[in-house]
């Protein structure tokens, strides 16, 4: 079952521009601009990202930065200031955008996380890890060609691929089946739950999270 860790009360919002001494983190949620890829599978990162900021009270709005390549939204949670990040530049360039970001925050590869989609994995699970291939996502290739491999990754299931010899480049943009579109809010909320877990506990948890509660 999702669950959610308990934050802090960290007061007003709005006077963490002003806090020098916090730690910087960065979320990137990958996907592609334009409703015509909503609820498509390749866009689970931005799904992911909107629930975080939506029930995340110390968030605020997104608001798009053109010269960060990205839509931008951030917030105090505890000593944290964290930086979630959407990136406007189309998955295969992803990369630009999270460069940008953490060029313009000083924020070392350890404290960024991505948040993807994986056809690796199946559908109901979510795994988590350190750096690794892209396995052929290339958002992740994007991202890792230009700043490297060693951050973190919330890697979310779309698999398998159905049918078989469908291309795969096909299948990550058709939208989740109707099934799958009634657990889609239970995945959301273990997503934010998992960062709520780095973002509090300073690390992210190694283990494979089920989402689907029967």
């Amino acid at each position: 079952m999702s669950w959610l860790t308990q934050r802090p009360n960290t007061g007003d919002p709005t006077n963490f521009y002003t806090v020098g001494n916090n730690k910087n983190i960065l979320i990137v949620g990958l996907g592609n601009p334009g409703k015509e890829y909503d609820l498509t599978r390749h866009n689970i990162g931005f799904l992911c990202l909107d629930e975080f900021v939506e029930n995340t009270a110390e968030m605020q709005p997104w608001i798009a930065k053109k010269d960060l390549k990205c839509q931008v939204s951030m917030g105090q949670l505890g000593e944290n200031r964290v930086i979630a990040i959407k990136p406007t530049t189309f998955m295969n360039l992803s990369g630009q955008a999270v460069q940008a970001v953490a060029h313009f925050y000083k924020i070392n590869n350890q404290q960024i996380v991505i948040v993807q989609d994986e056809l690796d994995v199946e559908f109901g699970q979510i795994r988590m890890r350190m750096g690794g291939s892209s396995a052929g996502h290339n958002g992740i290739k994007s991202v890792s060609q230009i700043i490297g491999e060693n951050y973190n990754r919330i890697r979310i299931g779309i698999g398998p691929k159905s049918p078989a010899e469908m291309p795969s480049e096909d299948f990550v943009l058709q939208q989740f089946n109707k099934d799958q579109r009634q657990h889609l809010k239970n995945l959301t909320k273990e997503v934010t739950a998992i960062l709520n877990e780095y973002i509090f506990g300073g690390e992210l948890p190694h283990d494979t999270r089920k989402f689907i509660v029967s």
